[in-house]
């Protein structure tokens, strides 16, 4: 009798480290880091609100990554964002910021996991001034090697975006 219970314990912890192993527990994706540029043109008014949010290769919005603009009340002028903001319920406080002034430049991170860098996802960064158009694409750009390093135009407040990849 005493023989079988000092196989219990072996036996508990070969069932445990198998039913580990077969749970579905995998490791995290690796990480990727970026530094992205943001340099608006000279336009004249107030500054611009921005937004940058990951898409996916539908055209859905996945995740806001970083808006420039503190005032709550002024995000329902990026029209297409809000509608997703308001929808997902998604918390966004820790990456706000003030909104950029006419010629002005931020530099912002992405910290993201690989699964959507060379994924088919993209960046959308939407822009709107106050008492102007709203720009829904002011860029939107392929989330992959393709565009690091290189300067990607924008098409209404932003002159240009630069995605650089940490070390």
């Amino acid at each position: 009798m005493m023989n079988k219970l000092n196989k219990l314990p072996i036996v508990f912890f070969a069932f445990a480290v198998t039913a580990f192993s077969f749970s579905g527990f995998r490791t995290p994706p690796a990480q990727v880091s970026f530094k992205c540029l943001v340099q608006l043109t000279n336009y004249s008014g107030e500054g611009a609100y921005v937004v940058v949010s990951l898409i996916d290769s539908k055209g859905k919005y996945k995740k806001t990554l970083q808006i420039f603009g503190k005032e709550k009340r002024w995000y329902d002028d990026l029209t297409s964002w809000f509608n997703y903001y308001t929808s997902a319920k998604e918390n966004v406080d820790g990456v706000s910021g003030a909104s950029i002034t006419a010629g002005g430049r931020k530099v912002f991170s992405i910290n993201t996991d690989d699964t959507v860098f060379n994924k088919g996802y993209k960046l959308r960064f939407e822009t709107a001034v106050e008492n102007k158009e709203y720009e829904e694409k002011d860029v939107e750009m392929d989330f992959s090697e393709v565009n690091v390093g290189k300067t990607v135009s924008g098409t209404g407040y932003i002159r240009y975006v630069k995605l650089i990849k940490n070390p």
